[in-house]
């Protein structure tokens, strides 16, 4: 099961920030390599177009460098770009009146189908239970999928999710205890549960 993120990613990202605030434009291009791909792939669990999410992605972007020099110089980086884009694209549905002005940002559906890897798996006696747990994964609501795939497949901390969501560090601990109660409850296989935060993948 993948570590919550390691305290090295962390200073290395936030001397990348502190170096973009200092109008280092190629720190600002290795923010923006190091997180292109996880941040859209975030974001298509949120919006089906890769071009409009891969759009709010570069925008978030764009806006950090117009406004580097307002920024805060602690932070941790990752769950703020992660925030961005989910604010990003957010205001996107707003525009295009998908959602009505009045619509929460929580309402935003979190459409991702966990996968546990097959390969990871390394027994064929097992297929059939690896499919069985990959759908018993995929009928949890959407707001506790999404706070999982934060969790174990982005590595972020409880109060780095609470940021993400916008929500209290308690409604962060409360779903993620919703979804492995109902694992535990519902999953009868013999692969374990313990297991399940390693193999979570798109």
């Amino acid at each position: 099961m993948p570590l919550p993120q390691k305290n090295t990613e962390i200073i290395s990202d936030l001397k990348l920030w502190n170096q973009l605030i200092a109008d280092d434009k190629a720190a600002f291009s290795a923010l923006f390599e190091k997180y292109l791909n996880p941040l859209v792939n975030y974001g298509k669990t949120l919006m089906p177009s890769h071009e409009k999410v891969k759009d709010c992605v570069q925008d978030v972007f764009v806006d950090i460098w117009l406004y580097r020099h307002s920024l805060s110089d602690e932070v941790v980086v990752k769950a703020y770009l992660f925030s961005s884009v989910r604010k990003r694209i957010a205001r996107l549905y707003e525009r295009d009146r998908i959602f009505r002005q009045t619509t929460p940002l929580e309402d935003l559906e979190f459409s991702l189908k966990f996968s546990i890897e097959h390969s990871m798996i390394n027994d064929e006696t097992l297929d059939l239970e690896v499919r069985q747990l990959n759908q018993l994964l995929n009928t949890l609501p959407p707001r506790q999928k999404e706070t999982l795939y934060l969790r174990y497949h982005q590595g972020l901390s409880l109060e780095q999710i609470a940021e993400v969501l916008e929500i209290n560090h308690q409604s962060v601990k409360n779903l993620l205890h919703r979804a492995i109660l109902h694992l535990r409850k519902e999953w009868k296989g013999s692969i374990s549960l313990l297991l399940i935060g390693g193999y979570l993948a798109l």
